[in-house]
């Protein structure tokens, strides 16, 4: 048991802030009060007691691969079975994978990230490499897995059932690439087997014009109503809507995920940050495909502010960014799978004491932190 004292807590899924101490024992949040102190005192001295970071959407898999085929689009470097990526995969040794996805966690755990929702390539084996990767590094990898047998214009629906649900025995959900690879009845399939066993089925959607369009041009509704209309229970990008897309997302039970460096560094588009939050909508945010960008929340975080400021000329509220990166996914069904908590009486112990740099504390860890300003990372399994 120990105390962490004279902090400044953002607490429960608001991150509202208190000044008061956090009583921990067996990895559990057992007090919080300004009086309360059992066992081992940690003196903090006016540091920022936060909720360790989730990220929403990686591709840990591509770590093989780090900054290879900058410049070329979205579909020469991701878009299956033939990009950058997928050809990188297929030619890469297990252990090369592994230990190149081990080090990518070892960077997301010292920059203060405990969770991450991974789109696993590579079928069952796939899974079973990431699960390797992770047995012994405290963090909890949430991994949606695919099939080959999912792609194309005429799939045999018989083997995508039993494909699905050969993974859905060893991954926490399924997530195909997009709507340019696989036909409405494959996504169909997806989210039904999903639901029957209160899994996660997840897909990317209207990450770039071309797609939208050309989904317009075949189906007569965008990607992202698609997505909807499907009953996919996390959607990916969402950077190009249209129409009365955003609308519809509000309406749903569908959690979105929001990847700006990602779109960046791939020239498709700006989140719409500003329209989303306007109508009610709750998104995480995640840093994508680990050959494009680091994991490192900070950097996500700080980005998508500035790039925020000078797309809408206007201020994002800090509070809400970090939300994305922490508590979001609190108000979401799909925690019921990632597990995420926040800094409440009787949940699990995942924050981060970050150094204390300004009068603002949620500027203070988007604006000023980095990995070196984490004093502790506390989680069930160890302390950083």
């Amino acid at each position: 048991m120990f105390t962490i004292t004279n902090g400044i807590i953002l607490k429960g899924r608001d991150l509202t802030l208190k000044k008061e101490n956090i009583v921990v024992d067996e990895g559990k949040i057992v007090e919080i009060g300004k009086e309360s102190h059992e066992g081992k005192i940690i003196d903090v001295d006016g540091a920022i007691v936060c909720p360790s970071f989730i990220n929403g959407h990686m591709h840990i898999g591509d770590s093989i691969i780090k900054d290879e085929g900058y410049g070329l689009s979205l579909s020469e470097m991701v878009k299956p079975p033939n990009g950058v990526k997928h050809k990188a995969l297929a030619d890469a040794e297990d252990e090369e994978i592994i230990q190149a996805m081990k080090s990518t966690m070892w960077e997301m755990v010292e920059s203060g990230t405990t969770h991450f929702i991974d789109y696993r390539e590579g079928g069952i084996k796939g899974v079973e490499l990431l699960k390797e990767a992770s047995k012994d590094i405290p963090i909890k990898p949430v991994i949606l897995g695919r099939d080959d047998s999912f792609y194309g214009g005429e799939p045999d629906l018989g083997k995508v059932k039993i494909a699905i649900r050969k993974l859905l025995k060893v991954a926490d959900g399924i997530a195909p690439s997009g709507f340019g690879e696989i036909t409405d009845e494959v996504a169909n399939l997806i989210v039904e087997e999903c639901e029957k066993r209160d899994k996660i089925s997840s897909i990317h959607v209207a990450e770039s014009q071309s797609n939208q369009i050309e989904s317009l041009d075949k189906f007569g509704k965008t990607e992202i109503e698609r997505g909807i209309d499907s009953n996919f229970g996390q959607l990916v990008h969402l950077t190009n809507p249209k129409n009365d897309d955003l609308d519809l997302v509000s309406r749903s039970d569908s959690n979105v995920v929001v990847c700006p460096r990602a779109n960046a560094t791939l020239n498709v588009g700006v989140s719409h940050l500003n329209e989303m939050l306007g109508s009610g909508i709750k998104p995480l945010i995640g840093t994508d495909n680990v050959m494009l960008n680091s994991p490192n929340m900070f950097r996500e975080l700080e980005f998508t502010l500035k790039l925020m400021s000078v797309y809408y000329r206007n201020y994002i509220d800090p509070k809400d960014l970090l939300k994305m990166a922490t508590t979001n996914v609190c108000d979401n069904k799909i925690n019921d799978v990632v597990k995420k908590s926040t800094i409440d009486v009787g949940m699990d112990a995942e924050l981060i004491v970050l150094n204390s740099f300004s009068k603002n504390p949620y500027l203070n860890i988007i604006n000023r932190c980095e990995s070196k300003n984490i004093l502790y990372t506390i989680n069930k399994k160890v302390n950083v």
